[in-house]
């Protein structure tokens, strides 16, 4: 009868390895949960020197060479597939799969590409004795850290699928979030890309005919008139002394700016000074803050409802956070709490969220429920994000129309008033 090595965890959430006599894994499996432990890998222990001469050494060879393939990528895994991932895997070890075998099917089902390898390495760690958490923990591009520590926490547990459905459900809500705000912006961020590129192309091909005419009939030019020829010379690259036509520098712009503003977050003063800077921009700001509460409010809730401790809960929550002003008032919280004081105290000195948020963390703690409190301040900011990002458009609209109006009715002004100066001229 073969023998298995098994891991698992007892009744009080330790966990606990050794071997069994079965006649298949499934009966495995059953014997190891009639004595009382939650099986966590099951896998055939194997005999040296089993099988034909080589036979081990080659299987060793294709196992490692199946182990070391790896796939090249720019960035991470998209959100989208670690929750459906994270909710099939749920969905698996809640029907009583093994979680070695629910790892492979997953693996064999996924599509070519960074997540499949990293599966692929995933099961060969857990098969090799590794607990999933510390697997994860090997492949941030997939699994940050705040997921690990939570699938951790299920480890220990014993409730890794019902720790599993929370992830799942916490990753959509968040995902949803940024959804949303994006779907918001694509609108005038489209508009003003049309507005640009037609704005361009009037200064490139119209305006340096409407110049022809004017130098034809030598009509004195307005001052607006003048600046505006200058300015679709510049455009065009028609100006003797320069080098670079100004639609390749409208072009590429943007670009440099966004790699500007991206050099500058990587060193630590330009992070914390660009993220004051941006909580203190009118309207937009407010929209930023209220999107870092219902993060960090749901990030934190989340942990604790699963069983991480306090203090590290809040460090992976500052961590994640993603904007230095939550960053440091959460580390005051963590040295007020690590001191025996309070949550909500650094949080209502910090001035970092409204005053609502710090007295239901405040209640949380007194009634013990601080993980239903923070879940409930997210879900509200999460509405009140919705709120805000209807009065950004809101605001956006008109001012778009506005800009637009005025430019297009400078250009209307300037062209004409020469050709208004003409016709009188012909007609006297």
């Amino acid at each position: 009868m073969p023998t298995y090595v098994y891991e698992a965890l007892n009744s009080a959430g330790k966990p606990q390895k050794g071997t069994i006599e079965a006649s298949s894994s499934e009966d495995a499996i059953q014997r190891i949960k009639g004595q009382g432990y939650f099986p966590t890998s099951v896998r055939e222990q194997k005999i040296k020197g089993a099988g034909p001469k080589g036979e081990d050494s080659g299987k060793r060879k294709k196992k490692k060479k199946k182990g070391d393939r790896t796939v090249f990528s720019i960035g991470g895994v998209k959100q989208k597939k670690i929750v459906s991932f994270t909710r099939q895997l749920s969905t698996l070890q809640d029907a009583g799969l093994p979680l070695l075998r629910s790892i492979q099917i997953l693996e064999q089902q996924e599509r070519p590409g960074l997540l499949k390898s990293i599966l692929s390495q995933v099961a060969e760690d857990v098969e090799s004795g590794s607990t999933l958490s510390d697997a994860m923990a090997k492949h941030p591009k997939a699994f940050d850290r705040l997921y690990s520590k939570m699938v951790n926490a299920g480890e220990i547990g014993g409730v890794l699928d019902l720790i599993l459905q929370r992830l799942a459900n916490f990753l959509e809500k968040a995902q949803r979030l940024k959804q949303r705000i994006k779907g918001a912006m694509i609108y005038p961020i489209v508009v003003v890309i049309i507005a640009v590129l037609i704005v361009t192309g009037i200064m490139v091909f119209v305006i340096p005919k409407f110049q022809d005419i004017f130098n034809d009939f030598e009509v004195e030019l307005p001052a607006i008139t003048v600046w505006l020829i200058n300015a679709s010379n510049w455009v065009a690259g028609l100006k003797g002394d320069q080098h670079i036509p100004g639609w390749v520098i409208i072009l590429f712009t943007p670009f440099i700016i966004y790699l500007f503003f991206k050099l500058i977050r990587k060193t630590g003063p330009g992070r914390a000074v660009t993220d004051i800077i941006r909580l203190k921009i009118p309207v937009v700001g407010a929209l930023m803050q209220k999107t870092a509460v219902a993060r960090f409010t749901r990030t934190l809730g989340t942990l604790i409802s699963a069983g991480v401790p306090i203090l590290e809960a809040i460090m992976i929550t500052r961590d994640t956070s993603g904007n230095y002003v939550f960053e440091k008032a959460l580390t005051k919280v963590h040295d007020s709490i690590r001191e025996g004081e309070t949550f909500a105290a650094p949080l209502r000195e910090s001035k970092v969220v409204d005053s609502l948020v710090v007295n239901m963390i405040d209640v949380g703690e007194e009634t013990g429920d601080m993980d239903t409190m923070l879940m409930k301040i997210a879900d509200n900011y999460d509405e009140e994000v919705d709120v805000a990002v209807q009065a950004l458009l809101s605001l956006l609209e008109p001012l778009m129309v506005v800009v637009l109006g005025g430019i297009v009715g400078t250009i209307v002004l300037a062209l004409f008033m020469p050709l208004v100066a003409m016709i009188e001229g012909v007609s006297s």
